[in-house]
């Protein structure tokens, strides 16, 4: 079954990585803004699918008894062994969803930070993950936003689509999830984001740009979204829960 990966003509990782300059040196502001989103709805347990090279999950350690990393791509899975190498808290796992997780026992949070675009069989995706999952305990994911986005970069990385509150309601529910919380977020990077893909035909985000983004425009939209909710965004933000019965 395709996953989407397939389709990636750009490496997961290292230097090269398109989407890695969404999460980079270049975007400090936003790698912040991720991080205080999912922050509140971490446990004391948490998995995470697509790890990358493993900094997005890093910031969780000091709340964490137990982290489990995880990635496709063979170059990450080896970064991330090499980066928490000595760490008896820490599991490394080397897989692809929707297959089933190779991990023993299970955690109170599953987080998935733009991975779920990857995968045509999305909800089959999420009831892997739930399995893993404790009763009650969530599944945060975060998923670019609005197919009226969507253009050259998504294609060169693989997306298979971009969600809205509805698609990806839809797609929660299909999988026997319950929701706490979704709602489009960074009102402003979809805009700008529009106006630099598909109107201006940018393939590919330029270092450069992402830094005036990240001085700007973040920090703009985090002090919007604090009085209002915007009617769409250029990500959409969901806390699934895993039914207790």
């Amino acid at each position: 079954m395709s996953s989407g990966y397939d389709r990636v003509v750009q490496p997961a990782a290292g230097d090269e990585a398109l989407e890695n300059h969404l999460g980079g040196d270049e975007a400090k502001n936003y790698r912040q803004y991720e991080f205080d989103m999912v922050a509140p709805h971490v446990g004391r347990s948490m998995l995470e699918i697509g790890s990358g090279l493993g900094h997005f999950a890093e910031q969780f350690l000091p709340r964490l008894d137990r982290l489990v990393v995880s990635d496709f791509d063979p170059y990450c899975v080896e970064q991330l062994r090499k980066r928490f190498d000595g760490r008896a808290d820490i599991d490394v796992l080397h897989f692809a969803l929707p297959d089933a997780v190779p991990m023993e026992g299970q955690v109170d949070t599953v987080v998935l930070m733009n991975v779920l675009e990857h995968i045509e069989a999305d909800s089959e995706a999420l009831r892997s993950l739930a399995k893993v999952t404790k009763p009650g305990g969530r599944i945060v994911i975060w998923v670019p936003g609005y197919m009226q986005l969507y253009g050259d970069f998504d294609r060169k990385v693989g997306h298979v689509q971009r969600y809205t509150p509805k698609t990806l309601t839809r797609t929660v529910a299909k999988a026997g999830l319950d929701i706490d919380v979704i709602k489009p977020i960074n009102f402003l990077g979809g805009i700008a984001w529009w106006a630099a893909v598909r109107r201006g035909g940018v393939g590919y985000p330029d270092p450069r740009l992402v830094k005036i983004y990240d001085r700007t425009v973040v920090p703009a939209t985090r002090l919007i979204e604090r009085f209002i909710r915007p009617p769409f965004g250029q990500t959409v933000f969901c806390v699934a829960r895993v039914p207790r019965t």
